[in-house]
């Protein structure tokens, strides 16, 4: 037991999560509905609850807090899944993909950060999704786990190698990830903004994946 929850609950919860990603036209509904319990205030799903205390750049973030952007996320992403190579692998990363964001926002020169937020996201989705390795119902294994860490370790790369900076690591993201999936997901992310621009974003995309000489299919 951790914090008061108890394993088959903990697990009972995961599998809920699972199904809602995987089947919800807006999965962010049912995310919303768990703030009316003390889900989020449980481990491990504590790594998702403080998203809500995470603000992020007006400019670029008029949606508000990280919660706010993920549920704009997931509901993108539950439109073009089935375009993935693993529709599941990529819903579970567009719901961790900022979970690095509360541990390394930080306001500097009057702006708020979270520079390699992405590094840190991929450890902690590996360490959220190894609490649910151990029971066999929730079909969590390396390889699944290893899938989605990948994708939230690389999904900052678009914008990276669009603007030709040194973060860009184009060859090592290959390596890792099914670049077709990190342009889906970099999509997704670029459009649950308020107010996002599709034909800009999806012009982006376009040029990372010819700078990555990818051909996809990431339009919706």
């Amino acid at each position: 037991m951790e914090q008061g929850i108890t394993f088959q609950s903990k697990n009972k919860i995961f599998q809920s999560m699972n199904e809602h990603l995987l089947l919800d036209e807006k999965p962010s509904g049912y995310f919303e509905s768990l703030n009316a319990s003390k889900i989020y205030t449980e481990y491990p799903f504590t790594t998702l609850g403080r998203l809500r205390e995470t603000q992020q750049s007006p400019i670029h973030h008029p949606e508000g807090n990280v919660w706010n952007h993920t549920m704009l996320v997931i509901d993108e992403a539950a439109k073009v899944k089935s375009k993935s190579s693993d529709s599941r692998a990529f819903m579970w990363a567009a719901l961790l993909h900022d979970i690095g964001k509360p541990d390394t926002t930080r306001i500097r020169k009057g702006k708020i950060t979270s520079y390699e937020h992405d590094k840190l996201g991929a450890k902690m989705s590996k360490e959220f999704l190894e609490q649910f390795k151990s029971n066999v119902e929730n079909n969590v294994d390396d390889k699944f786990i290893e899938k989605v860490a990948a994708l939230v370790r690389w999904h900052m790369q678009i914008l990276f190698v669009v603007k030709s900076l040194p973060f860009a690591d184009i060859n090592r993201m290959k390596e890792q990830a099914p670049v077709c999936d990190i342009a889906l997901l970099g999509l997704c992310d670029r459009l649950g903004r308020t107010g996002a621009n599709r034909e800009e974003e999806e012009e982006n995309i376009r040029i990372f994946l010819e700078k990555t000489q990818n051909v996809c299919k990431v339009n919706q």
